[in-house]
């Protein structure tokens, strides 16, 4: 397990926030992008391999929450997959082809950067080694205050601790935070810890900015 204190943070904007204000914070997976990253991943490495997509996904599932609390990093997740499922993959191209498999939500990002500076944006994600840091190095991920990893703090959600370490990055009580997830479970679970959820479909991202407006103007 990793201590999130030790990462480096997201840059921040010089702009001051309005912490009296409404502030948001989001999911990654789903949100910022389109479909499910492990769906398309376990796809494209049994495309690349040959290995019937159940077999990968059989072994996939049965293991990431390894990677997800930070109990393990992603060589070690892959060369137990790649035993069990028998995949011939070395790990640096399965760690090129996971990464690949990120497809952005263009719409989420546009909202991401026309967002007032007067709001305070975060970030909590389950997310895995190596993945969790390539975001960091994404220039538009400067926006996000001090993002929360569940790899990085050992917990994921929709645990109350994953709630609780993301309204302590905040800097501001939970009730003033919109929690943007493209999962029920874990809206219900913000909404349980006093955040305000929105579920977010990419299908429905003009009624999801309607509700986000509404949120931070309310």
């Amino acid at each position: 397990m990793t201590d999130s204190a030790s990462h480096p943070q997201s840059t921040q904007s010089h702009a001051q926030p309005d912490l009296a204000g409404r502030h948001v914070a989001f999911d990654w997976g789903g949100v910022f992008t389109v479909g499910t990253f492990d769906g398309r991943s376990t796809q494209n490495v049994a495309d690349r391999s040959g290995v019937p997509v159940e077999r990968v996904r059989d072994s996939y599932f049965r293991h990431v929450r390894q990677l997800e609390v930070g109990a393990w990093t992603l060589a070690q997740f892959w060369t137990v997959m790649q035993e069990e499922a028998g995949i011939p993959m070395p790990y640096e191209d399965f760690e090129e082809l996971y990464l690949g498999s990120i497809v952005d939500n263009p719409p989420m990002y546009a909202t991401l950067a026309a967002l007032p500076q007067g709001v305070r944006v975060g970030l909590l994600s389950n997310n895995y080694p190596v993945v969790s840091d390539h975001l960091r190095r994404d220039p538009r991920f400067g926006r996000f205050h001090q993002p929360v990893f569940s790899n990085e703090l050992g917990h994921k959600k929709p645990s109350p601790e994953s709630f609780a370490a993301l309204e302590q990055a905040m800097g501001v009580p939970a009730a003033q935070v919109a929690f943007v997830d493209d999962v029920q479970e874990n809206i219900d679970a913000a909404n349980a810890a006093g955040f305000h959820g929105i579920l977010y479909s990419h299908e429905a991202h003009a009624a999801f900015e309607q509700a986000l407006e509404a949120w931070l103007n309310g």
